[in-house]
């Protein structure tokens, strides 16, 4: 097909076209068995005058009388009638769309298909497309009937093509779907431990915010119902790209599943679009948001209920950079929780791919460090998994799974467990765009065994690119341990004092001091010229008190030299404000170690800003979580230091002031962070090779650079 429309189309544009085919020709191919008898109704139904709603129920009926969501199309046409009358070809297809049940017209509206009929048309190539379906060169027919393709294996048929066009139109990286054993490993994981989900009759709710053609919905289901065919499952999902939701929504129409829980907008919010799904919550949520993507579309509906509603909306602990949305996804989800059980409700598990940036980026007080916070602070993260680098398909770097709930098991409660998959893979015999990478079924039950122990320090054996391999993979720790506490330790202000010519000229540069000769006024030219010439003279007083001043003396007490200046000042008539003060002391002093501490009015030290530097601090081990500090910006810390401050000054004690004994520390300016450094504790220290086998590697390589040289002399 790519071949035929080649010339009126650019590759990355075959999307519009082949997408849409073949949702149509999968649909066809389904109707076809009952298409006469259901035309031939329709007709009786008009002849009768029955009502629409009616209509549609009888022919739903009449199409397939097991199914609860009607399929059918009235039209006289089918793939095969639409190729015998080719002059007309263009027509009738808009006619055959036209002809398919509500639900199903309306995916062809999602993909706006009626703009590329024409331009197929014009091009000559409409026919031959349809044909193509019908009757290959080989004379057979492309034959996408459930039976004989399943919904799975058509997921992988439309990833394919989309990954191909995405990675020819460069789109975004992690704004696209997921590989499926990606999605099999996180229901393996969601699903762990939940023994409810395999009861016969159940009704469990699944939901994706961000759900693309649908394969973490179906692969999610697909997954439970392989135990529990009595399982009663219903899928929500929302997705904002047009082309997606509609191959999404042909699925769910195809295996009989209500698309009205297949909302089709930004789930942020946009202004015009907006969370479809208010007020609901699920049981299983499963989301692969688009990372490293800036979310300016949703800033102004975002912030505003952040601002608005706090808490009591969805994103209360903060909100991450600009340039970097993933995390509100997650804040999404989690208002989407049931209560736990703990508070009478089924509570819910979260399953949420991830960058590396949501881990640690952010400082101290951050929405991200905030986000972070929050969510290990109520007992909420339960793990983290790292997987290897090159598994997406337009994206190398490595990517995390984030398992969130609050219906922890006994064992997991207060604990977070992170798991390093990062080896388990193999290579593939042949890459997909960025995707060299595979996770093979031994490999997810692997990760799902790590998992389900949740042991640490749990050594894993495994292949990778078929080399045996055994190293520890999982680990446990409190959730306090990823808390830190961020304090500032200043050391004082020290400055020495001269008054000689070299420093007197650095006054000129001094902005107080310009300011001096510098009208205010706008308008009246004679008084700004007043103005600017009573300023010069001023200045020149008071550069001629300064010369009165000089001397070689190196004065090393600020408050000696202040003496002195304030008694040149009253002698010389000025009166000078504290701008002009401080402009005057900061030209004619120079930082030095040497010279006595500079202090305030209070006699307490000033502090050097360019000396001030700031720790990072452990929690302490006896606090409790969460801490008594709000995650408002202006937040006062007074509840914090009465649990902290010791242990700060303890570590002050210990780690700073043995190499700077003046330094202190602003207990006012210190703040909490989270940050999950999962490579740091999974990093194995080699050491270097010893230096004779370096050496002798290096002669053997010269002897071959030798030998090679010689050869070519001969």
């Amino acid at each position: 097909m790519a071949n035929k429309l080649r010339g009126p189309y650019r590759p990355p544009q075959y999307r519009r076209v082949m997408l849409p085919m073949i949702v149509l020709r999968r649909l066809d191919c389904v109707l076809e068995p009952t298409h006469e008898a259901v035309v031939k109704k329709y007709e009786q139904l008009l002849a009768q005058g029955q009502p629409e709603k009616a209509i549609v129920k009888i022919l739903g009926k009449t199409a397939s009388g097991d199914r609860k969501h009607p399929l059918y199309n009235t039209s006289k046409y089918t793939f095969k009638k639409l190729l015998a009358d080719p002059d007309n070809i263009s027509r009738n297809l808009v006619t055959y769309i036209n002809g398919f049940s509500p639900k199903a017209k309306e995916i062809f509206e999602k993909f706006k298909f009626e703009e590329e009929i024409t331009k197929l048309d014009d091009a000559n190539r409409l026919y031959m497309i349809i044909k193509e379906f019908v009757q290959t060169e080989d004379g057979k027919s492309v034959d996408l009937h459930p039976d004989r393709v399943t919904n799975l294996q058509m997921g992988y048929v439309f990833e394919e093509l989309v990954r191909k066009f995405n990675e020819q139109a460069n789109e975004e990286a992690g704004d696209h779907f997921t590989p499926r054993e990606v999605i099999r490993l996180m229901a393996n994981l969601i699903y762990t431990d939940e023994e409810d989900v395999y009861k016969p009759g159940i009704i469990r709710t699944i939901y994706d915010p961000t759900c693309g053609t649908g394969g973490m919905l179906s692969v999610s289901e697909e997954h439970i119902r392989k135990e529990n065919t009595n399982a009663h499952l219903i899928l929500y999902g929302q997705e904002y790209n047009g082309e997606s939701y509609a191959i999404c929504c042909s699925d769910l129409l195809i295996k009989d599943e209500p698309l009205d829980n297949i909302t089709y907008g930004d789930t942020l919010g946009d202004g015009k679009t907006g969370d479809g799904h208010p007020d609901k919550k699920f049981h299983y949520m499963m989301a692969n948001p688009p990372f490293g993507v800036e979310w300016k579309p949703q800033k102004d509906t975002v912030e505003k209920e952040y601002k608005s509603f706090g808490f009591t909306g969805r994103f209360g602990p903060g909100l991450p950079r600009i340039n970097d949305g993933a995390l509100l996804f997650l804040l999404h989800m989690i208002s989407k929780m049931h209560p736990s059980p703990e508070f009478g409700g089924d509570g819910s598990k979260i399953a949420i791919v991830f960058n590396g940036s949501p881990l640690f980026t952010g400082d101290a007080g951050s929405g991200e460090s905030n986000i972070r916070r929050w969510i290990i602070e109520n007992d909420m993260l339960d793990a983290v998994v790292a997987l290897p680098n090159q598994l997406f398909y337009n994206t190398g770097i490595f990517t995390y799974i984030w398992l969130v709930s609050n219906k922890k098991t006994p064992e997991r409660k207060g604990k977070v467990q992170l798991i390093d998959a990062t080896k388990h893979y193999q290579k593939m015999s042949k890459s997909l765009g960025d995707k060299r990478n595979l996770m093979s079924d031994d490999h997810i039950q692997e990760i799902t065994r790590l998992y389900g122990e949740n042991g640490h320090d749990s050594v894993s054996k495994f292949l990778c690119e078929g080399k045996g391999q055994e190293k520890v993979a999982s680990k446990v720790f409190d959730n306090r341990e990823f808390g830190y506490l961020k304090m500032t330790v200043e050391r004082p202000l020290r400055l020495n004092f001269r008054v000689n010519d070299e420093r007197i000229a650095k006054l000129h540069d001094e902005p107080a001091f310009k300011g001096l000769a510098e009208s205010k006024k706008r308008k009246n030219k004679e008084e700004i010229d007043k103005e600017i010439a009573e300023g010069k003279t001023f200045q020149q007083a008071i550069l001629e008190m300064l010369e009165g001043m000089k001397s070689d003396e190196l004065i090393m007490d600020r408050a000696i030299f202040l003496k002195s200046l304030k008694k040149a000042i009253k002698a010389a008539g000025l009166k000078l404000d504290a701008p002009v003060q401080k402009a005057i002391l900061s030209a004619l002093s120079e930082k030095d170690p040497k010279a006595e501490i500079c202090r305030d009015a209070k006699g307490n030290p000033e502090p050097d800003a360019d000396l001030r530097d700031t720790e990072l601090v452990p929690l302490p081990n006896d606090i409790m979580l969460p801490l008594p500090f709000d995650y408002d910006k202006k937040a006062k810390n007074t509840d914090l230091l009465e649990l902290v401050e010791e242990h700060c000054e303890a570590y002050l004690k210990k780690e700073v002031l043995p190499h700077v004994p003046d330094a202190w520390i602003d207990h006012k300016k210190t703040k909490v962070g989270y940050e999950i450094p999962l490579n740091r504790h999974f990093y194995v220290y080699e050491p270097p090779r010893e230096l004779n086998k370096i050496e002798s590697d290096i002669e053997h390589v010269e002897n071959e650079i030798l030998g090679m040289l010689k050869a070519l002399k001969l």
